[in-house]
């Protein structure tokens, strides 16, 4: 893996609140990913009036937390100021594809169907559209175009029971959505598709208007090397802040409660600034922000 510089500096973080009646076991994903070519500069990490949390990684490696949330209302507070490259996602490709038959074991999990990435659904499809594609790099983006041009991006109209098979019948979905159904497809040909969640800045884009949310997408294993792929934008975007990955969202979640609880507030947070104006802590102030155009600023 090439080295590349951290010249970009981008503030992440969240604001989130859950009301509960009795004591709730949860689990946060919220730090940035070890595997994520970051660094990160500042960071704090709040649960409010939760429990004593400990962290520890799970099976897939990202950085989790347990906690507990207790009777009342619980702010929940992550904010992060992380370097990041200037560099968009990479395209370039090194060694051949490993056939599934000598793939690791670690990688075996990413190429069977999962409970959102139902790929034994999709066989016939998969095979009918792109069997006749060159396998890796120009198979994955002849997915990844297909699924952006074929499954409109609707915000919020996400669901928790829909499967990559249920949302490339209905045609619109949300982020999380259009990478269970790219996931699928890849694993329809043995390809190694995990699913990602993070945070993703608007480094030179304009800002879309929407409000700022987690981000889903995906990667492949070609090569020797994880690669990038996002349906919903389907062009190589600069600055991602990896969360987690997984099977499919259920890895990927930020929190996972084991019980009931109401989500009272849900505020997120990514954007480029100039790490001697802002602080960890500072009030989110978008006015400070570089970022949100097709120019890109140095930090």
């Amino acid at each position: 893996m090439n080295w590349t510089p951290l010249d970009l500096t981008v503030r992440i973080g969240c604001s989130i609140a859950y009301e509960t009646s009795v004591p709730t076991p949860v689990l946060f994903v919220l730090r940035p990913s070890l595997e994520g070519k970051v660094l990160v500069i500042q960071e704090k990490l709040s649960f409010g009036i939760g429990l004593p949390s400990y962290e520890f990684q799970d099976t897939h490696g990202n950085i989790t937390y347990r906690s507990m949330l207790m009777p009342g209302r619980n702010e929940i507070r992550h904010d992060a100021l992380v370097a990041v490259s200037p560099l968009a996602d990479g395209r370039d490709v090194q060694g051949a594809i490993v056939p599934v038959g000598q793939l690791s074991p670690d990688l075996l999990r990413y190429t069977l169907p999962s409970r959102y990435c139902d790929s034994d659904k999709l066989l016939s499809f998969a095979w009918n559209h792109f069997g006749q594609i060159t396998n890796g790099l120009p198979r994955v983006q002849a997915i990844s175009d297909w699924v952006h041009h074929n499954i409109e991006y609707r915000f919020g109209s996400g669901r928790a029971d829909l499967s990559a098979f249920d949302v490339i019948e209905r045609r619109y979905g949300v982020c999380r959505d259009l990478a269970h159904a790219a996931i699928a497809l890849c694993r329809a040909f043995n390809l190694p598709a995990r699913y990602v969640t993070g945070h993703l800045p608007d480094i030179g884009y304009v800002d879309p208007g929407s409000p700022m949310d987690f981000h889903a997408y995906f990667e492949v294993y070609l090569g020797r090397e994880w690669f990038t792929f996002d349906p919903r934008y389907n062009v190589p975007r600069i600055g991602r802040v990896k969360l987690a990955h997984g099977s499919d969202a259920v890895d990927g979640a930020f929190a996972t409660i084991y019980g009931e609880a109401n989500l009272t507030y849900f505020e997120v947070w990514a954007y480029q600034v100039n790490p001697q104006q802002v602080s960890v802590g500072d009030p989110v102030d978008l006015s400070k922000r570089l970022d949100g155009s097709e120019t890109i600023r140095l930090s």
